[in-house]
């Protein structure tokens, strides 16, 4: 693997913006068993820090959800394998992991746009939502996830949405493969997964109810989970105001 940087220079920091999925259907289930979405996300401005330096090691601050391991299973050491690069990472965590926000993949992205990468094939095969999270802004996702048509984000670019995070994240895979045993329930409102993710976790109705009842509002799941969102800004309660925005400049590795 190459070095950080072609002329061996210190430390950049890259900032991983997390997505929001305003809506999701499942359109069907290929015959590897990999689902075909057709998806609405948009980029805001809740993100992680990675910090790249000369070496070959993960560090991982701030962690919360699900476990963030700090191995090469972390799509940031993925991501570095996959480009045939080397770094050392201390990637600070502000996006929970396991709360459908995809930080996890923001984290890989940031580390392909460092590396100067726009493949979308290569972002995909990483993970569904690494390729919206290359190209980031607002777009319609489909296949799964590696088809990204932009969308204008003028119309949306500043609105803000409010999440309420669960002290506790749920496993996409596990929500994919309820929504396979429920026969592939159509959801209600924007998003197919819902009934699904609630089988898998029942204590996110409780949360989705907080959110609801502070707000006036119908929450919406963001991907699988576990984060509900309402739009608008309604602060208060370990709630999270977030705006639609586009990515940071990029930085050349």
């Amino acid at each position: 693997m190459s070095g950080v940087s072609p002329g061996g220079a210190g430390a950049v920091v890259l900032e991983a913006r997390a997505k929001l999925t305003l809506s999701l259907r499942i359109v069907g289930v290929r015959a590897d068993g990999y689902h075909l979405v057709d998806a609405e996300m948009v980029t805001v401005d809740l993100a992680d820090t990675l910090e790249v330096s000369p070496g070959d090691h993960l560090e991982v601050i701030g962690a919360s959800g699900l476990a963030v391991p700090a191995d090469d299973d972390n799509l940031v050491r993925r991501a570095l394998a996959a480009l045939d690069r080397r770094a050392a990472v201390r990637l600070t965590k502000r996006i929970p992991a396991g709360a459908g926000l995809g930080g996890g993949s923001a984290d890989a992205a940031a580390v392909l746009r460092w590396a100067g990468c726009a493949d979308l094939a290569l972002a995909a095969s990483l993970g569904a939502d690494v390729a919206f999270c290359l190209r980031g802004g607002r777009a319609r996702v489909s296949g799964i996830g590696e088809v990204v048509e932009s969308l204008p984000l003028a119309e949306l670019e500043g609105c803000a949405y409010t999440l309420l995070t669960p002290p506790f994240g749920v496993s996409t895979p596990a929500v994919y493969r309820r929504w396979d045993a429920l026969g592939g329930p159509q959801g209600a409102g924007p998003n197919d997964l819902e009934a699904a993710a609630l089988a898998v976790e029942p204590r996110l109705a409780a949360w989705r109810d907080r959110l609801g009842d502070a707000t006036g509002e119908t929450p919406v799941l963001a991907g699988s989970g576990s984060t509900w969102f309402v739009e608008g800004d309604h602060p208060g309660d370990d709630r999270v105001i977030v705006r639609v925005c586009g990515l940071p400049d990029p930085v050349a590795g």
